[in-house]
């Protein structure tokens, strides 16, 4: 029965340390962020600039707000937190976030800061919209009532800013295709009498 006890207890600590995840730290403003330094040895900084260019122009939800020379750029973008109760899920809010990319020969560097989350209700349509346009920072402290629905927003966004590091370095780390080469025409001749 000890024997029993104690692997129940064992198990129970596992799958509590299976399901830690990455947590967000805190940079020295006292903001949540997430932080990641890359090293792409034999990769020049305009590629990896060309590559970051050419994601944040096919991403939908990342707007460039500033491109400081070639080493810094800052981008606003968004992800949608979605609650799922008995296999239907609905947008229960978006946090929006910066992102600083800092690129230099053989490597980059970016984070994700300055978290907001602003809540979604639905409108007269059935739609869901943002209830208003002042959002929360995601670093505030929870009243008692709202804790454990404020931790799985801030747990949703860890796994969508870890989701998003994980496209973003597979961008970066692709090898772009080589251009193709136009074929010219065949010229048509419209003045014979032939079909």
């Amino acid at each position: 029965m000890k024997s029993l006890a104690l692997l129940g207890l064992l198990l129970s600590f596992g799958t509590a340390v299976l399901a830690q995840g990455i947590k967000l730290s805190r940079d020295e403003r006292g903001k949540l962020m997430y932080y990641e330094v890359v090293d792409k040895k034999d990769t020049a900084a305009s590629v990896l600039a060309a590559r970051a260019k050419a994601y944040f122009d096919v991403a939908k939800d990342l707007k460039v707000v500033a491109a400081t020379g070639d080493s810094l750029r800052t981008v606003q973008g968004k992800f949608v937190i979605r609650k799922t109760a008995f296999m239907l899920a609905r947008p229960s809010g978006e946090v929006t976030y910066n992102m600083y990319l800092g690129l230099r020969e053989g490597k980059y560097r970016f984070w994700l800061t300055d978290f907001v989350f602003i809540p979604y209700q639905r409108d007269r349509y059935g739609n869901f919209v943002p209830s208003t346009t002042i959002g929360t920072p995601l670093e505030t402290e929870p009243g008692k009532l709202n804790a454990a629905e404020w931790e799985s927003y801030v747990s949703a966004t860890e796994k969508s800013a870890a989701e998003f590091a994980r496209q973003f370095k597979q961008q970066m780390s692709a090898v772009s295709p080589a251009a193709p080469q136009k074929k010219e025409a065949p010229v048509i001749s419209t003045q014979d009498k032939k079909w």
